[in-house]
């Protein structure tokens, strides 16, 4: 897959225009933020993206790649998933997007349980462009469908993909693995045995299968059952490969069972497969949850032992074992050292240090790093947002909350509910009513739903305030809002409204 991430070594000194860009067919990150903020700058349902987007981008700068990190940009800033489409469907017009600017739309309208627009759009698709619908595609809706629906409803939902949308495909052995893995991401590992033992005499089986659910069972913590289920596997007659092992070496290093994942990285080079650099990273992480960090570092230099190359994801297992040993200036240490290999920081990376600097409870040192986050231009993912935030307004720095939330929109991103939940409650609790009701503005406007409990902790204070014109308003905003969004059932993320303000 491409991703935005590719591009960040060919930032140019100077902003050109996306004029120049086409001429030379070629783009810069600056470009890609900047459609991701007319996106989602735009009113919403208010005016008609159409409009905005024919002004402002060439048809010939729409290239695949371009779509493409427009598209995974959106993805990552929690976009309205209606404005996902209508910038896919624009693109359309002019070229023939990639399968994976399919997948991304698909996934940012699923994400929001919009359930029955995508359908409408995988329709569509399969009758205009089938070759772009994938099994990753098929994937992404049965995910969604299985995390927030019933089991029923994933099995007919396969079965309207087999039968109106995958229409002249004949469904196999790994269209059954997408079904099952629908479940198994999940955790929902009983019902995918409950489909493999109702489908697997249709479906041929294969190890991949076999994985899946043994998979499942690690997802679930349950060693128990993922072993029973391992010799299972092999009673079957089916042979083990690396990714079988990995699987379990996984389970046991999360379980806090080290020794027991050590004892499965020696069956596993005992029975000629090298290990690969996912093994050593995953080790790596269950020497840092079993506090052995001399073991984590160990492994770590084995990696060039082994003729392997350490990646974002290697030095991130050692930089987290670090942190469980509140080593935290060994832990930086590292990410400068990986500045000096030009090896990209990425999200857990930042994650996982300013966690450890919270548990110090350093909130200078935490302003500092994040300082230094936003000085390399990084956006984190929702997860540090709303960890930032809940940070900086426990500690009275809204300043700082502030400040981040107008890097996010800037940066083309619309931070996500549980941001502005924690944002709004503290700017309101501390008097800074207009802010708060400024924020909640830019939110709705970006056609985002604000949660049922922020609406009605807002409307209070409004009302208490005398504002009943800014009451209107919003009011008004929220109305054409959901007049085009389907019904609310809560956030797609589990995560505690209460939770994440007790504190404050």
């Amino acid at each position: 897959m491409h991703s935005l991430c590719k591009h960040l070594s060919q930032i140019p000194t100077m902003r050109p225009s996306i004029f120049v860009l086409v001429a030379c067919k070629s783009f810069s990150v600056s470009e890609v933020e900047r459609v991701t903020s007319l996106i989602n700058d735009s009113p919403f349902p208010g005016k008609p993206l159409h409009l905005a987007l024919s002004k402002y981008i060439q048809p010939a700068a729409l290239s695949a790649d371009f779509v493409e990190n427009v598209l995974g940009s959106l993805f990552a800033a929690h976009s309205n998933g209606l404005k996902a489409l209508e910038f896919f469907r624009f693109s359309l017009r002019h070229s023939v997007p990639s399968s994976f600017s399919f997948e991304m739309t698909l996934h940012i309208l699923v994400r929001m349980r919009y359930f029955e627009k995508a359908w409408e759009f995988m329709g569509d698709i399969g009758k205009t462009h089938p070759s772009l619908l994938t099994l990753k595609s098929m994937s992404i809706i049965l995910s969604k469908i299985a995390k927030f629906q019933s089991y029923e409803d994933t099995l007919e939902a396969f079965e309207r993909l087999e039968k109106k949308v995958f229409v002249g495909h004949k469904f196999g052995t790994e269209e059954f693995n997408v079904l099952l893995q629908a479940f198994c991401t999940e955790r929902e590992v009983k019902e995918a045995r409950s489909v493999f033992q109702k489908m697997h005499h249709r479906f041929t089986p294969n190890i991949k299968t076999m994985n899946i659910l043994l998979l499942g069972f690690k997802e679930a913590r349950d060693i128990t059952a993922m072993e029973l289920f391992y010799h299972e596997i092999v009673r079957r007659g089916f042979k083990a490969n690396s990714s079988t092992y990995n699987i379990r070496i996984d389970a046991y290093c999360k379980k806090g069972y080290f020794g027991d994942a050590l004892r499965i990285f020696e069956e596993m080079e005992h029975a000629n497969f090298p290990p690969s650099l996912k093994t050593i990273t995953t080790l790596i992480h269950g020497s840092g949850i079993a506090r052995n960090i001399n073991k984590a570092r160990q492994l770590f230099n084995e990696i060039g032992e082994r003729n392997l190359q350490p990646d974002t994801g290697a030095y991130n297992a050692l930089i987290s074992s670090l942190v469980k040993c509140r080593d935290i200036i060994s832990a930086m240490e590292f990410m400068n050292e990986m500045e000096e290999r030009h090896i990209m920081h990425d999200n857990v990376t930042y994650h996982t240090v300013f966690f450890g600097l919270m548990k110090q409870n350093d909130v200078e040192k935490v302003c500092d790093f994040y300082k230094r986050m936003i000085s390399r231009n990084f956006v984190p993912k929702t997860r540090t947002v709303v960890m930032l935030m809940k940070f900086f307004c426990v500690n009275s720095r809204l300043d700082l909350g502030m400040e981040f939330w107008k890097y996010m929109l800037e940066k083309g991103y619309c931070p996500h509910g549980h941001a502005l939940d924690l944002l709004v409650t503290g700017l309101c609790s501390r008097g800074r009513l207009q802010e708060a009701f400024e924020c909640s503005k830019q939110f709705v406007e970006r056609g985002m739903r604000m949660s049922d409990s922020l609406h009605r902790m807002l409307e209070r204070y409004l009302q208490q305030s005398d504002s009943p014109d800014k009451l209107k308003e919003l009011n008004q905003m929220i109305k054409n809002l959901h007049s085009v969004l389907p019904p609310s059932k809560g956030h797609a993320l589990a995560y505690s409204f209460t939770t994440a303000i007790k504190d404050l």
